[in-house]
């Protein structure tokens, strides 16, 4: 263990006299950068994917295909289109009484960027980060999670393959490992995971006063309007939740729903998943949990609430399997937050269904909880929409869908108080990984001369025009 902790500071301290040394890399190498990262991504999908899939147990191919190629592609080909742009100094304005001087924002790279991926999403949630740094030009330092060390291996040797060791390196190890890697002294540390870790986190990084962007979790709602398509809505609440066995920081983790229309969601929800994932117990395209832990704890889930008076609807007649991890989806009503259903991110296939009298209720369930990662709302009406945006705050938000917030590389993502700190995606990442250094440029002439002791007669005529 000292072998590995000694060869990780080894790595960093090379990257850090690398990035002084280079503090500014130019478009055209930042640029080469990002393609042989795409090119990485590209040429070696088919071994990501299987990679993945034997870390899970089984994740169709497909589903690593459009949740982690096809956003971590587009995110680097959006910094390839616009990351010039982004390095331009900009012009910002002068206060009148110090003109004619000038005042600029100048983008510089931090340094070293540390970046913490979790399993859920190995690669996305990898190339996210490191397209962000790399744009901004910095040097980084990866950790993979533990739990999906076959992928971990892949792109440790794939990166090694395409990257000088001063300009991405990934570690990869147990908890230990993580805690080392998190004391680094990083110019900024980028952390995705659970909450109670990112603490953790957070706690080491101040040890150096590292700045961290935490992309935490939570419990996000999805709301179904009064004013909905609502066949539509139960559809796209279930593609949301059931995409990567739910097994995603946004998944949409309970529904309210109006109280006349419940049973119409169960049943509605039972019919949609039949035509989503027929034949549950022979059909690949579902994904199994991560680990037997996993499995356990969500098992475990259920049990509590149902001995607590929630009722379990199974939308499946597939059983648990313990041996593949493969955990059938159910609905819990009757829940309330006293359960631990209630109280945790649930990151699986369990989703309580909530009933609510009218909106102004449930906006008011919602703000009474800690502010969720993101916030879904199925509705037509213009008034209701703006009612709930209003007068609830979320990390991000998609109306009439899920996820696909996270996929628009113009908005930025990152969660708000428990759910995260900071942001990144296209340039709000090349921004929370840049310094913007703000600098004031003294003109040759200028009338500050007449503002330093001795302070007499002309100092105060000329305050007397500045405060009034």
């Amino acid at each position: 263990m000292l072998n590995a902790m000694l060869k990780i500071q080894a790595v960093f301290d090379a990257m850090h006299v690398a990035s002084r040394q280079t503090p500014m890399p130019d478009w055209p190498t930042r640029a080469d950068r990002l393609r042989r990262l795409r090119a990485l991504v590209m040429n070696n999908r088919t071994d990501i994917a299987a990679a993945i899939s034997a870390d899970f147990g089984n994740r169709p191919q497909q589903e690593t295909e459009l949740a982690e190629v096809f956003p971590s592609v587009e995110g680097i080909a959006h910094a390839l289109r616009h990351g010039k742009r982004w390095m331009r100094v900009r012009r910002r304005s002068t206060g009148l009484w110090f003109k004619p001087a000038a005042s600029k924002l100048m983008p510089q790279p931090l340094g070293v960027v540390g970046i913490v991926v979790p399993w859920n999403y190995p690669l996305m949630l990898a190339i996210g980060p490191l397209t962000a740094a790399l744009a901004a030009g910095n040097r980084v330092m990866l950790k993979q999670s533990e739990y999906t060390p076959r992928f971990a291996d892949l792109f440790a040797r794939l990166i090694a393959a395409n990257f000088a060791a001063d300009e991405i390196a990934v570690v990869n190890g147990d908890a230990e490992v993580a805690r080392a890697f998190s004391n680094l002294p990083f110019d900024h540390l980028l952390f995705t995971g659970s909450t109670a870790v990112g603490r953790h986190v957070m706690r080491a990084a101040s040890e150096h006063l590292t700045p961290v962007t935490l992309e935490l979790g939570g419990k996000s709602p999805a709301i179904i309007g009064p004013d909905c398509d609502f066949d539509k809505a139960v559809e796209r609440i279930l593609v949301g939740k059931l995409l990567n066995a739910g097994q995603t920081c946004i998944a949409p983790d309970y529904v309210l729903v109006p109280e006349d229309q419940l049973q119409r969601f169960i049943d509605t929800a039972i019919r949609v998943f039949g035509t989503l994932y027929p034949n549950l117990a022979s059909n690949a395209d579902y994904t199994s949990i991560v680990s037997s832990q996993h499995f356990a704890r969500l098992q475990s889930l259920i049990d509590e609430a149902g001995q607590r008076g929630a009722q379990v609807i199974a939308l499946s007649d597939a059983a648990p399997d313990v041996a593949s991890r493969s955990l059938p989806p159910v609905l819990l009503t009757r829940v309330n937050d006293d359960m631990r259903v209630m109280q945790e991110e649930i990151f699986g296939p369990i989703l309580p269904v909530m009933p609510y009298g009218s909106l102004e209720q449930a906006i008011a369930y919602i703000n009474s909880h800690p502010r969720p990662l993101a916030l879904y709302l199925f509705e037509k009406n213009h008034a209701n929409i703006n009612r709930m945006m209003t007068n609830t705050v979320a990390g991000g938000v998609s109306i009439n869908d899920t996820l696909l917030h996270i996929a628009q590389d113009d908005l930025p993502f990152g969660g708000v108080g428990a759910s995260g700190m900071g942001a990144y995606h296209g340039e709000y990442g090349f921004q929370t990984l840049s310094k913007m250094k703000p600098i004031f440029h003294q003109s040759a002439i200028n009338g500050l001369s007449l503002f330093k002791p001795p302070y007499g007669r002309t100092f105060k005529m000329m305050m007397r025009l500045l405060v009034r």
